[in-house]
């Protein structure tokens, strides 16, 4: 995974999913030079899949996400276009975001990544929370987690679950409104 971010030119994001870690590379070096866009991550992920997140305006990265699927093919396992990517987004991607205190807290998994990443995009711009994480976990899946006051987890997990209830991505979900205070650690350590 590189290091770069997301900056006032880049405000969409493309990210693609694939079952074949050859193909991946093969797939980010057709997005690369199909259109003006910046690679933002590369991971090989469990179960041999490989991802990876492009950023830029809106057109380059959709004519470079549409590369990379003619590349990629039946192993496709997901892919999303983010325009206007909430700013917390980024760093709850490259690792958990630390915060001083939790108050409810949702989680959102998924069967794989994208689902995830696009969920907490979702859920972040629905409302006023934290987000804390959303990214890859053991065994290739997916996960997001927020925090904040309950009716706004509330509201979040609404807008995310929409995202990934229709793709059948969803594993499972949960809201804990008074998190106890314990989980803190164990959520941004």
């Amino acid at each position: 995974m590189n290091g770069n971010d997301l900056s006032n030119k880049n405000p969409s994001i493309g990210f693609i999913e694939v079952s074949s870690i050859a193909k991946g590379i093969e797939a980010s070096d057709a997005m690369m030079k199909m259109a003006e866009v910046e690679l933002l991550m590369t991971a090989v992920l469990a179960r041999g899949k490989y991802v990876v997140m492009i950023g830029g305006l809106l057109a380059d990265v959709q004519q470079s996400l549409k590369a990379g699927l003619d590349i990629a093919g039946s192993s496709v396992v997901d892919h999303f276009v983010i325009q206007n990517v909430h700013p917390q987004l980024p760093a709850a991607i490259k690792a958990r975001v630390k915060v001083d205190d939790i108050e409810a807290v949702g989680v959102i998994e998924t069967k794989e990544v994208a689902s995830a990443i696009y969920a907490a995009d979702a859920a972040v711009k629905a409302a006023s929370v934290k987000l804390i994480e959303a990214r890859p976990q053991s065994g290739g899946k997916g996960l997001a987690v927020f925090t904040g006051e309950v009716g706004s987890v509330r509201s979040a997990m609404s807008a995310g679950l929409a995202t990934v209830k229709k793709d059948g991505m969803l594993i499972s979900h949960i809201l804990l409104p008074y998190a106890h205070k314990a989980l803190l650690k164990s959520l941004t350590a």
